[in-house]
């Protein structure tokens, strides 16, 4: 049974979240709340697999509530639901520790899929949306004159292998698991293996925070 916590200030959505999510046999609701002070102290009071998260909420808004959820080093996963094109911010939210986003207008099999992906530890961001995503997000990290400069190699990197390094890459493409099996010619099981090790040996949280990671190293560069 995965546990789900929604955060939204609006209580329409609160309400159609949970009528959805409580009409599945593998999902039940432990909480609603109103803003990101709530959605804060319930996480840390029922400790949800998932936390359903808005991004403009009254008071601690969702990016702040996230980076304190995951701070606290629960299981607990965050999955963002945004209106993307309207919300600037929603970058944030990879640096502060999401492990995927939805945009509101998803279908309602599209959202539980997702929330059942990211209480399982993957990412649900569709690669042309993590592209954009990330596109948006790259253009706010600090400059790194050392990388830029090739005389300093990011310390989370020196343990991969060559082949680990190229599958990062990709995952930083928004390569699936089933299009890098196909494409570098490798079984999935293999390739899950691999991602597995990748998470591990960068301490990445999940497969978004890898793509992160592809960014902030340079392997990959905005389109």
């Amino acid at each position: 049974m995965t546990t789900v916590l929604i955060a939204d200030d609006q209580p329409l959505q609160r309400f159609g979240s949970r009528m959805l999510l409580e009409s599945q046999d593998d999902m039940t609701v432990v909480g609603e709340a109103a803003n990101g002070s709530e959605a804060v102290r319930m996480a840390a009071e029922f400790h949800p697999d998932v936390v359903l998260m808005d991004i403009r909420m009254p008071g601690l808004d969702g990016i702040e509530a996230t980076r304190r959820i995951t701070a606290a080093g629960d299981r607990t996963r965050i999955l963002i639901v945004t209106t993307f094109d309207l919300d600037e911010y929603a970058y944030a939210g990879l640096r502060a520790g999401a492990s995927g986003f939805l945009v509101k207008d998803a279908q309602p099999e599209e959202l539980l899929a997702g929330i059942r992906a990211v209480a399982t530890g993957d990412a649900v961001v569709a690669p042309s949306l993590t592209r954009r995503l990330l596109d948006a997000y790259v253009h706010h990290l600090p400059a790194d004159p050392g990388a830029e400069n090739g005389t300093r190699e990011d310390p989370r990197l020196t343990s991969l292998t060559d082949r680990e390094r190229e599958i990062l890459t990709v995952i930083g493409q928004g390569w699936t698991n089933t299009e890098i099996a196909a494409r570098l010619h490798l079984a999935e099981s293999t390739v899950k293996t691999h991602v597995g090790r990748i998470l591990a040996k960068t301490g990445s949280r999940d497969r978004i925070q890898a793509v992160i990671l592809a960014y902030d190293t340079k392997l990959v560069q905005p389109s």
